[in-house]
């Protein structure tokens, strides 16, 4: 599709101790632990959320929490929740589209997400590109989400650079 995505398996996916969670397309925010993606890229994450790139240059503090670096990085996702009908997948997955161009695959990161809402349920799609157009859409609506100060202020939530005694990556 050339969206790139983390896949993860729905055992490894608990919001808040609930595994039952409703298939659909969510959005919220991923930190990824130190990996040459996290390091090497020059691109303030928090410009791919809509803000200001500016006033975070202005103010070592909050560029140094948020840009990648030793620590990590956090970045804006959508995700899908679901069965995938299109793909008449037989097993429930979890595929979290991180809202950033990285240089480089960030398979050797840990990755920590908090999800902050819910855009639509799983749809079944009569193309594939009526499924991209709906992606588009879905990464629109997280991006213009997350810029809302009620939603952008947990992009500085502890808990997705807290990578201590984590040791399973993407792989």
């Amino acid at each position: 599709l050339g969206i790139p995505t983390a896949n993860i398996p729905i055992a490894g996916l608990s919001v808040g101790g609930h595994e039952d969670v409703q298939s659909g397309v969510y959005y919220g925010w991923a930190g990824l632990s130190p990996s040459a993606a996290t390091t090497t890229s020059n691109k303030s994450p928090h410009a791919d959320a809509g803000a200001d790139e500016e006033s975070a240059a202005a103010n070592p503090a909050e560029r140094d929490q948020t840009a990648g670096g030793e620590t990590g990085a956090v970045y804006p996702m959508v995700m899908s929740i679901g069965w995938n009908p299109f793909y008449k997948n037989s097993v429930r997955s979890v595929e979290v589209h991180i809202m950033h161009d990285f240089p480089t695959d960030f398979y050797e990161s840990h990755m920590n997400l908090i999800i902050l809402g819910f855009i639509r349920p799983e749809y079944d799609y009569v193309s594939k590109e009526s499924l991209i157009e709906d992606i588009m859409t879905d990464v629109e609506v997280a991006r213009k989400s997350l810029q809302r100060p009620a939603y952008e202020k947990y992009r500085r939530d502890g808990y997705l650079l807290d990578f201590k005694n984590k040791s399973e990556v993407a792989s």
